[in-house]
């Protein structure tokens, strides 16, 4: 079983190309789950695994996946597996991940890291269409390898851990929710054209449409899908992404 939050698109390849390589029947959608709130138990197609795919949040779990995965029923003792993708790295986020499973009473399988094109353009700048295709491709073989590892019900390899690492995943994580993961700064443009797509792809349900135009509430998980996915690049986020090449997940023509 897969369940996948994906906000531009990254988390989402990888989970489908797990899905492949794992022969599974289809991908759970986190966001969808998320957005209708619904924490009915879920019901696992195999008794071993369990494969969570999703992006690290300052070097961590969403806080938004970890509430849905502690709000919702699962069956006990299956193996649990955190495929994350990130622009750098995970940092310590297989502790956290690791104490979600003692709470949930899975068995920890561990994270794997998967470098993809980075697209937090609230706070980063995006690559160019070459370089992202670069990464991606470079992605590949670990992506297998994760594949291969969760097939064979063994354990993820875990990196050695760095006192940077302790930090980034610790201290900086609890300030970047408190201080940087906020609404207030996205705005729209007069090219907005009141598709309502915006609102449509919050997980949060955190985007309104107000006299055919969207307004952010007080809840943000700062996915970007949003400010990336609206057609005419009508969202900005502060002054930080004027001018910044949106991000959403496009395969490599020759992958």
């Amino acid at each position: 079983m897969i369940l996948c939050f994906s906000g531009t698109g990254n988390s989402l390849f990888v989970a489908e190309k797990l899905s492949q390589a794992l022969a599974q029947s289809s991908i759970i959608s986190l966001n969808e789950l998320i957005k209708l709130e619904n924490y009915n138990p879920i019901q696992a197609d195999d008794d071993r695994y369990i494969v969570f795919v999703l992006p690290a949040y300052s070097w961590r779990i969403p806080r938004i996946v970890e509430e849905y995965i502690v709000k919702t029923d699962f069956p006990e003792g299956l193996k649990a597996y955190f495929v994350m993708t990130c622009g750098s790295d995970i940092g310590n986020a297989q502790k956290y991940a690791e104490s979600l499973c003692r709470k949930k009473k899975f068995i920890f399988g561990g994270c794997a890291e998967i470098k993809m094109p980075e697209n937090y353009i609230a706070m980063f700048p995006v690559p160019s269409k070459p370089k992202s295709d670069l990464i991606v491709k470079e992605a590949m073989p670990q992506i297998v390898r994760t594949a291969e590892i969760i097939k064979a019900g063994k354990d993820l390899e875990q990196k050695a851990i760095s006192l940077f690492d302790l930090l980034k995943s610790g201290i900086i994580n609890e300030i970047f929710y408190r201080f940087c993961v906020k609404a207030k700064e996205f705005y729209v443009k007069d090219t907005c054209i009141s598709c309502g797509l915006c609102a449509e792809v919050c997980p949060l349900n955190n985007v309104a449409i107000s006299q055919n135009k969207p307004i952010w509430g007080d809840s943000c998980t700062h996915c970007m899908a949003c400010i990336c996915r609206c057609p005419k690049e009508a969202i900005e986020y502060g002054r930080i992404t004027k001018k910044k090449r949106r991000y959403l997940f496009q395969k490599p023509a020759d992958l």
